[in-house]
């Protein structure tokens, strides 16, 4: 890459967003991890954008996630704040007090059997107490792969994970985790529940100081850092905490690009009126101070609907998940979020955070819309024309930001990205002088067939589309959600299984699309009809009347920039 990599720095806060992150996490690892083998794709996507070469007190070399994580206290289960890779007991700080000591030991979690089995692959605890991890090849990357020493994964059971840190199989620096001790993850007391809350957080000098010093941290090591990406809990008290940090960075980091991925679980109960009720008040909170802030901000959730009127949870042909569960929904939208960062973080002509969100937010349109296919439904005999063409004119992808069927809905702007389909299925292969089904099939490479595709089912829409080799890793922790049909790559088999999935194509896009005025329009709706009155206790958490009906009316506003008859070419 010209210049070195154009790094990125990802904030990531609450703990959904804890569970998105850590399969988004593991996938990189995956991909780091992957064989020596000649049928491996060549590098084409940069892992220096997303993390950073460090050093042990013992001089070893380092490959972490730059992050910054925020959850509450009781949520690491058995993983310590400052991380298991720079720990040494030997040099702890010797207690300088002579007197008398009185010890208070928190319960010690046991350790999920899915980290220990992950301990025993990746390094060894010698006898004087020192953790030596695997030296790592270059000063770059874990371990190599090798079939000979990694032993045969253990594979977490949906029952054995109770949060995120269970089956997170990356090392964290000591300066990524920040825990708020002043709420609980678990109980019914001491909740972050409100917007509100969330927001004066980060109003309190102990939180800022915390974070502007790691923030200071990672981004003084960065040569050309492009940009900032949050991962942020929508529906809780977090959508609070990401409207700060979002306003901290546009005012410290200028120029910047910041892209917000707002996360929300699966459908939810309507036996819950308080949670609903605050689920709809912290995501309009949250989507209209998160926009004023970011260059581009997106919801993600299987869900099918943002307001209070609930609906079935998204399809997808080829999976099978429980969207109770946030370690399937995590999985998934992890493999999305996988696929449409694509962009920024290619190895050779990568398209920075800046211009990605110039191409999809004109017209002051600053939430867009994302969805996905997984996997992409190539047949081992068919050519992506073949398949492309099959899919007919309904939208190709399955929506992934809770705004109800797209059909009917126009699209303003897209970036769009297909990974994952070997070289040799690119084009059309049939004989020469046999009459082409379809001007797909004309194509001469992958990369024009899939911007003619595009340009067929949205003719007037500015597009931006990517063709990799590089599948998307499903390896274990991933949970397997994968129907019997398909191959280990992830292909539509017609025949018998051939072994369990390990990677898939996908097919990801961000869309600016008119859906959005019907949705954001939906939620303002909702937000109107409330009687505040019965939820004081949303009010007292910090938000005035005032700042209510701000926020219906920039609702309102925003939802206008995505009527239909505003397009490119009006």
């Amino acid at each position: 890459m010209a210049g070195g990599p154009r790094e990125v720095l990802t904030l990531q806060l609450g703990h959904f967003a804890g569970f998105v992150g850590a399969h988004w996490w593991n996938q990189q690892d995956a991909a780091l991890c992957r064989p020596t083998d000649a049928k491996e794709p060549p590098g084409e996507l940069c892992p220096d954008v997303l993390y950073r070469t460090g050093r042990t007190l013992h001089g070893q070399e380092t490959y972490t996630p730059r992050l910054i994580l925020m959850d509450l206290k009781g949520s690491l289960s058995s993983l310590k704040q400052e991380g298991g890779l720079y720990k040494d007991k030997q040099l702890d700080a010797a207690i300088a007090w002579q007197g008398k000591l009185t010890t208070h030991k928190e319960e010690i979690y046991p350790k999920n059997p899915y980290l220990q089995d992950l301990l025993s692959a990746e390094g060894v605890l010698n006898s004087d107490g020192i953790w030596r991890v695997k030296s790592i090849p270059n000063g770059k990357g874990p371990p190599p792969f090798t079939t000979a020493t990694t032993p045969k994964p253990v594979i977490p059971t949906e029952g054995s994970i109770r949060v995120w840190s269970d089956f997170l199989r990356v090392h964290l620096h000591p300066r990524s985790i920040c825990m708020i001790q002043k709420y609980n993850h678990d109980g019914e007391a001491g909740r972050l529940e409100a917007f509100g809350q969330g927001e004066s957080i980060l109003k309190e000098p102990k939180y800022l100081e915390e974070l502007e010093d790691r923030l200071h941290f990672y981004v003084e090591e960065c040569d050309y850092l492009q940009g900032f990406q949050i991962l942020c809990d929508l529906h809780n008290g977090f959508s609070g905490v990401g409207a700060k940090a979002a306003e901290l960075l546009q005012d410290e980091y200028s120029g910047r690009g910041i892209i917000t991925w707002g996360l929300l679980p699966g459908p939810y109960c309507l036996g819950e009126p308080q949670k609903n009720i605050y689920r709809l008040l912290n995501t309009a909170f949250g989507l209209v101070h998160l926009s004023a802030h970011s260059s581009l901000v997106c919801p993600l959730s299987l869900g099918g609907s943002l307001g209070l009127q609930p609906e079935p949870p998204v399809n997808f042909p080829h999976l099978q998940y429980d969207a109770a569960l946030p370690f399937h929904c995590g999985a998934i939208l992890a493999t999305a979020l996988d696929t449409v960062t694509v962009p920024y973080r290619l190895c050779s002509s990568p398209v920075s955070m800046v211009h990605l969100a110039d191409m999809l937010n004109f017209s002051g349109k600053k939430v867009v819309t994302a969805g996905a296919t997984i996997p992409f439904p190539l047949v081992p005999s068919q050519s992506l024309p073949d398949t492309l063409m099959q899919l007919g004119e309904a939208t190709p992808w399955t929506p992934l930001s809770a705004c109800g069927d797209p059909s009917g809905t126009c699209c303003f702007a897209q970036s769009v990205v297909l990974r994952g389909l070997d070289r040799a299925c690119h084009t059309s292969q049939l004989t020469p002088g046999t009459p082409l089904p379809s001007p797909l099939h004309a194509c001469t490479t992958g990369e024009e067939v899939l911007a003619q595709y595009l340009q067929q089912q949205q003719p007037r829409v500015r597009s931006s589309s990517h063709l990799l080799l590089t599948p998307c890793k499903v390896v274990p922790p991933y949970p397997y959600l994968f129907s019997s049909s398909l191959s280990q790559q992830g292909l539509v088999l017609d025949g018998p299984p051939t072994g369990a999935v390990e990677s898939i194509p996908v097919l990801g896009a961000l869309c600016s699309s008119s859906s959005l005025n019907r949705t954001l329009g939906d939620l303002a709706k909702d937000l109107a009809r409330l009687d505040l009155r019965r939820w004081a206790s949303f009010m007292d958490a910090g938000v005035e009347q005032d700042d209510l009906e701000e926020t219906l009316q920039e609702l309102r506003s925003l939802a206008q920039c995505y009527q239909s008859g505003d397009s490119l070419m009006d």
